[in-house]
């Protein structure tokens, strides 16, 4: 595994998930991962931190209270230089059309959160920096 002090490793990983117990422990596997994390518990919250601009790659949660990850997506394709890197939609939605519709909007790929264990979370946020485990 690549380690940040080679300077090869895309590190900085936002995750905006409104469920508290989920988002611990993402950050905590992609941490011992050596991925630098921020989070957000809401999509007004991660809208901003989308803004600021500090990540790599992006953890959406389509269903997040005020604004959910479906505008957060259409925001972002809608308004040029927001996207800064993949965008992988999290949803407990097993739904062709909610899917569909998240890649329409510009996500990179989707994970159904009940059947992703904290080491596959890991496994396909490696996969999207193209690094081998």
């Amino acid at each position: 595994m690549l380690t940040k002090d080679e300077g090869k490793m895309p590190n900085n990983i936002l995750i905006i998930e409104d469920e508290h117990d989920i988002r611990d422990v993402y950050v905590e596997v992609l941490e011992e991962a050596g991925f630098v994390v921020d989070q957000a518990k809401d999509g007004e919250e991660g809208m901003e931190k989308i803004k600021a601009g500090a990540w790599d790659l992006l953890l959406l949660d389509i269903m997040l209270p005020g604004r959910d990850g479906l505008k957060i997506l259409n925001e972002m394709k809608n308004t040029p230089g927001l996207k800064k890197g993949p965008v992988v939609a999290l949803t407990n939605l097993n739904s062709d059309n909610i899917i569909q519709e998240a890649f329409g909007a510009g996500a990179d790929g989707y994970l159904i959160k009940s059947q992703v264990t904290p080491d596959k979370i890991v496994e396909e946020v490696n996969k999207f920096f193209n690094k081998e485990d």
